[in-house]
């Protein structure tokens, strides 16, 4: 079963890490065998000042809802297009490693986001290739939208009710007359309204070549009949069978502009299919990167949140657990008890808002620094 959500938790070490993450172990194993849990690497990262920490802090908040934004955009894009699509859809995956595996092994990209530059100018690197990203998202998905709605239209004229499609794909060229005296008129006629039609065609004016009705096409609400008359009269005769309620179409048979309509149809079919398919490669490719920066947030995050709550040098143990709903509130409560004391009951207050901002973002406070990752939305 796929995992939904992740929580990233860095926990006070009070002595080895060692001993920090067999006591994690421990104490996960007895609440339930099968609870996911891994360590989550974050390299020595460029500290600052303490003031330049805080700042940040403030500002990861908002980045992370950003990146986590667009990451969650594109994934919805993903879904879409693979309802519509014919080919099977791929796994997630950042540079071919599975999201899952990818979260619960992270390992920071040293090559994109070197470890001695200052963590503000990561933040803003991230947050600059992802508007790209994001920019880059919407004029695709303009570009589709627009194609696909063309074609939308086109089809719906194409296979609408009588009343208001094309007709040209219904008629043929012997179907018509169109002489200097003669034309040919195409009436629609209410499925039930058939035999009223055929009784009465020939009455609604004068010059109604006799039995020249004939019915082409019927769905389920309309049949498509022709009728030829004098040129003379049509007016007439329009107005008289719009009067017993038959429906007579503007028509005039065009073989060019049939083909035309039939090359246009064609040509939008072929380019939704080219840009559905290269959106969603795009869209593949792209989530991947874009997920991939919003775990490196994540980790600068859990990584400053941790140094203002536990102070320097950092002394922290990072891991990632997915516990089930059922077992979630279990987790914390072991977790909790992990933690230092003499700080829990300090952190269970809500009293001190200014507390509450350092709590990595989660709902409730905790004696521990705590990040929750959906990976839907």
């Amino acid at each position: 079963m796929a995992v939904s959500k992740y929580i990233l938790v860095s926990l006070p070490l009070q002595g080895s890490a060692s001993s920090a993450w067999e006591n994690l172990q421990r104490g996960i194993s007895k609440i339930a065998f099968d609870i996911p849990t891994y360590k989550f690497h974050i390299p020595d990262l460029r500290v600052g000042t303490l003031d330049s920490l805080l700042a940040l802090s403030d500002d990861l908040t908002k980045a992370n809802s950003v990146v986590e934004g667009v990451t969650h955009k594109v994934k919805r894009q993903i879904d879409e297009l693979e309802r519509v699509a014919i080919a099977d859809s791929s796994a997630l995956a950042v540079d071919g490693v599975p999201i899952d595996s990818y979260v619960t092994r992270f390992s920071w990209d040293e090559a994109k986001y070197p470890t001695m530059t200052p963590l503000r100018e990561v933040v803003d690197s991230i947050q600059d290739s992802v508007a790209k990203l994001e920019d880059d998202l919407k004029v695709r998905v303009a570009e589709y939208s627009n194609v696909k709605t063309q074609l939308s239209t086109n089809l719906r004229k194409q296979s609408g009710s009588m009343a208001v499609r094309d007709l040209s794909n219904l008629v043929k060229a012997d179907d018509v007359i169109s002489t200097e005296h003669l034309v040919t008129l195409l009436v629609v006629v209410s499925k039930y309204s058939q035999k009223d039609w055929l009784s009465h065609y020939e009455t609604l004016s004068s010059f109604v070549v006799p039995r020249s009705s004939k019915k082409l096409s019927e769905d389920n609400e309309y049949a498509l009949y022709t009728v030829t008359l004098f040129r003379k009269v049509a007016d007439t005769f329009k107005t008289s069978a719009r009067e017993k309620g038959f429906q007579v179409r503007d028509f005039e048979f065009d073989p060019e502009g049939q083909m035309q309509r039939s090359e246009e149809l064609d040509r939008l079919q072929h380019d939704q299919e080219i840009l559905q398919s290269t959106l969603l490669q795009w869209c593949y490719a792209s989530y991947g990167e874009v997920f991939s920066s919003w775990m490196h947030i994540c980790a600068i995050r859990i990584f400053t949140e941790s140094i203002l709550r536990y102070g320097l040098p950092p002394q922290f143990l990072v891991t990632v657990l997915a516990p089930s709903a059922k077992n979630e509130k279990k987790v914390r409560t072991t977790l909790e008890n992990l933690c230092d004391g003499r700080n829990s009951g300090f952190w269970k207050s809500d009293e001190d808002s200014g507390m509450m901002g350092l709590a990595g973002g989660d709902a409730d406070v905790h004696p521990y620094v705590s990040i929750t990752v959906n990976l839907s939305a």
